[in-house]
């Protein structure tokens, strides 16, 4: 059954990383790497302060919970226990695959690009997509990240699979944390006030 996943997984893989242009590998260096997205971190804290002013710190904690709790997840928890090649550094695949950037570190599952930005979209979805449906646009954003770590051929797209359902799950944790603590600390005023 493993053996069967693992196959199916590497052919997908094989199939997605072949779909390239030259004129796309920068693109997708851009969107891979990390400190690309710094600006589009400060115009959501900016845009969280301008619209809900103190609420805005509760919010990021709940945020910065989430992907914090999706990376420890895959980067200390998964990667050491599964210790799943990444595919740039399988040997047997080196032929068959496009690298276009240095590989990385040597286990890939699951991927935490896709487990930090699932954590942030979802996280920020179920805090504000009820007030604000554009925010289901952030999604794609982070569909976009997870693909181009297949692209660059770091992942299979069962570790990206796997990173977007842990950070998911983060996400709903944090949010579920949030809204506990936030009855909680309301339960205590209304004691206080009668």
């Amino acid at each position: 059954m493993l053996q069967t996943l693992n196959r199916l997984d590497t052919d997908l893989f094989l199939w997605l990383n072949s779909h390239y242009t030259p004129w796309l590998d920068p693109i997708m260096i851009w969107v891979t790497e990390r400190n690309s997205w710094f600006p589009f971190y400060a115009l959501l804290i900016g845009w969280l302060i301008y619209r809900y002013r103190k609420q805005t710190i509760g919010f990021i904690l709940t945020i910065v919970a989430a992907v914090a709790l999706a990376d420890q997840a895959t980067s200390s928890v998964l990667k050491p226990l599964t210790h799943r090649l990444r595919p740039c550094h399988e040997f047997a695949l080196q032929k068959l695959i496009h690298p276009v950037m240095e590989c990385g570190g040597l286990y890939g599952f699951a991927s935490s690009h896709a487990a930090t930005t699932f954590a942030l979209s979802t996280s920020l979805w179920l805090l504000l997509g009820k007030q604000h449906p554009w925010l289901k646009w952030v999604f794609l954003w982070a569909a976009v990240v997870s693909y181009s770590r297949i692209y660059v051929a770091a992942h299979y797209p069962l570790d990206v699979l796997t990173g977007t359902g842990v950070g998911v799950l983060a996400a709903r944790l944090a949010v579920f944390i949030f809204h506990w603590w936030q009855e909680r600390s309301e339960g205590k005023k209304k004691s206080l006030v009668d």
